[in-house]
C-alpha cells in the first residue's frame, strides 16, 4: 500500500521492483488480489496489464488501519495506545510536543461535549 500511495498507480511488476526484499511475482499478484477482495485496491486494465490503484485515500486507510490496531492490540482503549506510545524507551516529549498533544486532547473534549 505504501508503494501504491507513493506511486499513485502501479503494476504488480512495478510494485515488486519497489520492494526492498521482494517476494515472487506471483506472491505480489496474490497479495494484490487479496487487497482488492478486501476493498483496499482496485485495478484498471491497460492492454494485457492490470494497473492497481488505492481505492481510498491515504487518510481513510490510515484511520482504518489505526482503528484495527486500536481494537486488536489495545481493546479499543485510546489511553492504552497513547500510554504505550509515550512510555517507550527513548521517547522524549519536548514541551512543544506536549503542548500540541494537550491542545489536541482539549479540542477532542470540546468536540465531544
Amino acid at each position: 500500500m505504501d508503494l501504491l500511495f507513493r506511486l499513485g498507480r502501479a503494476t504488480a511488476a512495478e510494485i515488486r521492483d519497489g520492494l526492498a526484499d521482494p517476494p515472487s511475482y506471483s506472491a505480489v499478484r496474490a497479495h494484490l488480489r487479496i487487497l482488492e477482495e478486501k476493498g483496499h485496491v482496485r485495478h484498471d486494465v491497460d492492454g494485457p496489464r492490470y494497473v492497481y490503484l488505492p481505492r481510498a485515500g491515504r487518510d481513510t486507510e490510515r484511520r482504518r488501519a489505526l482503528t484495527h490496531l486500536l481494537d486488536t492490540f489495545f481493546g479499543g482503549s485510546r489511553e492504552a495506545l497513547v500510554s504505550t506510545l509515550v512510555s517507550e524507551r527513548g521517547v522524549e516529549l519536548d514541551d512543544a510536543e506536549v503542548a500540541r498533544l494537550t491542545a489536541l486532547i482539549a479540542a477532542a473534549k470540546r468536540r465531544d461535549a
